[in-house]
């Protein structure tokens, strides 16, 4: 028989099979529903993870393969062991709520190799009662003296069951897929690819999904896979094995077959699961952004939360172009000039303005789009300085818009002076794209080399007080804590695949599903607050999927910082339901999700910062749903006016989308209000504080 010693301390316990050189500690979260077990066995790094008793993550083992080193993965033993409580709050600068709870048990564990060259490391693990997280961490050593080159991270998470899962393919340039929901047995990520060629090889690389993906096991638990701090390191996809039920850690690499270059001492990021049994707290959770560093950037004054319209989608609606030659130019000084006025007289923070600098007429163009723009020349009918300083004057920015074209490495080249001429003009934010292959050849855009791109833009725009706007971007992972101007992001598909219609329009439980997979990741610059639901007369036969009351719904439910009114002016003007835009909150104390289900529908209910006033939101799938809004959330002993959204009787997303039902009246705590969804619907509240 073994004989087992156990010691217990505040949440952690250390037992050894007393005989062998296996150790194994067990670290808990503060409300000890989360466990996590580390161990080794033969030699080789192990975890699991329990939740309320039962095994989510079983045995799954850890390690690394390099180049021109043998692989790390064996022949461990742990020399020491530290653990540590903390329990802090800190503020948001903007945000989904103002203060963040950050309340983990962490267990420190350093292996060594047993054998030369002796490599040491730290595997660090927080639990939180929300998930948990897990990174490595090298120091400087002798071992590792020289360049290090990691060819995979073996990161293994070994499932229980056969997960019903909402995933994407874990394509290495862009995440812009509908999400597949199917059970973790069927995932073929094949099937779901779309093919591009790059130098003669695909993008994806295995049959691998991309992060977050979100699980739903037979008993009801929740898990969501992702990563936190991605910082001078490659994006991870996870591998999947469907037979055996489980994944691993594939890091995107690039054409030389590498997947991370540095130098010890170094740390990988956080590796993430997130685990409730209700799907509203997978959103209401803050275990990413708590997972980064403190804010290194101070209060950033100099950017506010906004609402914003733009020239946009006039483009995807062929109303007008991004290249000047067209003669049906869209950046022009009269016409930004126009949507700067409407801006200022309903209190808009700024105006986007795409297609406004020289090389659109060719920026597709692969023998031409690594010197097409320059970010500081604009065409001859759009007054640059001019519009910015009128904007100023209206008490608004201009939106800065910058699409490389891919050329990253010509951006690279061209910022210094970009972001200098934006300082300059007093504007401070500005709209990236990476539209296209990476160049330099042989690098994606989520991997290592993009990465450190990404926090190059985030470092510039600091240093010259500009805001970032990501497309085409790497994934969210939480930097937004430590540098708040990281605004916002695309990562997904966004409004414009509606306007691109036909097969690619998005289907109803598109919504209802990125909020629970995309979403968990950080901000998402969706633009929402199309009106004009049938696109004509500009597209035939190409309705968006949606009624009206779900675009205002919106504006609560797909969290940004910064939300566009997506449509054309006129589509606003003199309508009731506009009304809603100019009233919602951009910046929040506190949010609520009140219910929902992934691919299903969403209700989010969000405290505007700096008042006592409440809105709330709500959207279905193609499934109509009765449904009454309850008023706990609300404050005991105040009056609320309320304005309510919501589809009518006869609204219908392709027969009668824009059918509205606005109706006000007083409330109180724990009154209700029947929002009934159509299908592809929604519904939208303000309750203002008396």
């Amino acid at each position: 028989m073994k004989n087992f010693l156990i010691l217990s301390l505040a949440g952690f316990i250390l037992w050894s099979c007393r005989g062998t050189s296996d150790l194994a500690y067990q670290v808990n979260s503060p409300d000890d529903q989360i466990s996590i077990t580390f161990m080794t066995i033969g030699g080789k790094a192990a975890y699991t993870v329990s939740y309320k008793g039962s095994t989510q993550i079983d045995t799954s083992y850890l390690g690394f393969e390099f180049k021109d080193q043998s692989s790390l993965t064996e022949n461990l033993s742990i020399k020491n062991q530290s653990l540590k409580t903390v329990d802090e709050t800190w503020e948001m600068v903007w945000g989904e709520q103002r203060e963040v709870r950050n309340n983990y048990n962490e267990l420190r564990l350093t292996l060594q190799e047993n054998k030369a060259p002796n490599r040491t490391f730290d595997v660090v693990f927080k639990a939180y009662n929300d998930g948990i997280g897990f990174r490595y961490e090298f120091p400087e050593q002798a071992a590792l003296s020289d360049e290090v080159v990691i060819t995979e991270e073996m990161t293994q998470f070994n499932l229980t069951g056969d997960h019903k899962v909402w995933w994407i393919p874990g394509d290495w340039d862009i995440y812009e897929y509908l999400y597949t929901e199917s059970k973790f047995s069927k995932i073929n990520a094949y099937d779901q690819f779309i093919p591009g060629d790059h130098l003669g090889q695909v993008y994806l690389h295995s049959n691998s999904v991309n992060t977050p993906v979100t699980m739903k096991s037979d008993e009801g638990v929740y898990l969501s896979f992702h990563e936190a701090d991605l910082t001078d390191y490659a994006g991870m996809t996870l591998k999947v094995d469907t037979s055996d039920l489980s994944m691993v850690s594939e890091l995107v690499g690039n054409d030389a077959g590498i997947k991370v270059k540095t130098h010890a001492p170094f740390v990988t990021p956080w590796r993430t699961i997130q685990i409730a049994d209700r799907a509203g707290n997978l959103l209401e959770s803050n275990l990413i952004i708590n997972l980064n560093d403190p804010n290194e950037l101070g209060d950033i004054e100099w950017f506010q939360p906004m609402k914003y319209i733009g020239i946009w989608w006039d483009m995807h609606l062929n109303r007008r172009t991004w290249d000047y030659a067209s003669g049906n130019h869209g950046a022009t000084t009269a016409y930004t000039k126009e949507l700067i006025d409407f801006a200022a007289e309903n209190d808009m923070g700024g105006v986007l303005v795409e297609g406004w600098n020289t090389g659109w007429e060719t920026w597709t163009d692969p023998n031409m789009r690594d010197t097409i723009f320059d970010f500081t020349t604009p065409y001859p009918d759009y007054d640059l300085e001019y519009l910015a300083n009128y904007a100023n004057s209206k008490g608004l920015e201009i939106i800065m818009h910058h699409e490389t074209s891919g050329a990253v490495a010509r951006y690279e080249e061209r910022m210094n002076s970009a972001y200098q001429l934006m300082n300059k003009l007093g504007i401070h934010s500005v709209k990236t794209g990476y539209v296209g292959t990476i160049i330099p050849d042989g690098e994606y855009h989520h991997g290592q080399w993009m990465v450190n791109h990404y926090q190059n833009t985030l470092d510039k725009g600091a240093k010259y007080e500009v805001a970032i706007n990501m497309h085409e971007p790497i994934k969210a992972t939480g930097l937004r804590r430590t540098y708040p101007n990281a605004i916002s992001r695309e990562g997904a598909r966004g409004q414009e695949y509606n306007a691109w219609a036909g097969d690619g329009a998005s289907p109803p439980s598109h919504l209802p599903t990125i909020a629970f997979t995309r979403m968990l990741s950080g901000p998402f610059d969706y633009t929402p607050g199309i009106f004009n639901l049938s696109l004509k007369p500009y597209k035939d036969d190409h309705p968006i999927k949606s009624t009206l009351a779900l675009q205002l719904g919106l504006y609560v439910n797909i969290y940004s910082p910064i939300q566009m009114a997506a449509d054309l002016i006129d589509y606003y003007k003199e309508n009731p339901a506009f009304q809603f835009i100019l009233d919602v909150g951009v910046d929040w104390e506190q949010s609520k999700v009140l219910d929902g289900e992934p691919g299903e529908f969403l209700v989010t209910a969000r405290q505007e910062k700096g008042t006592d006033d409440w809105f709330v939101g709500g959207l279905t799938d193609e499934n109509a749903r009765d449904y009454t809004l309850k008023l706990d959330f609300l404050e005991e002993g105040k009056t609320y006016t309320a304005k309510v959204y919501r589809d009518a009787d006869d609204t219908h997303f392709l027969d009668n989308p824009t059918a509205i039902d606005i109706v006000e009246m007083e409330v109180t705590k724990g009154d209700e209000i029947p929002v009934n969804m159509k299908e592809a619907g929604g519904f939208a509240v303000s309750l203002i504080a008396k």
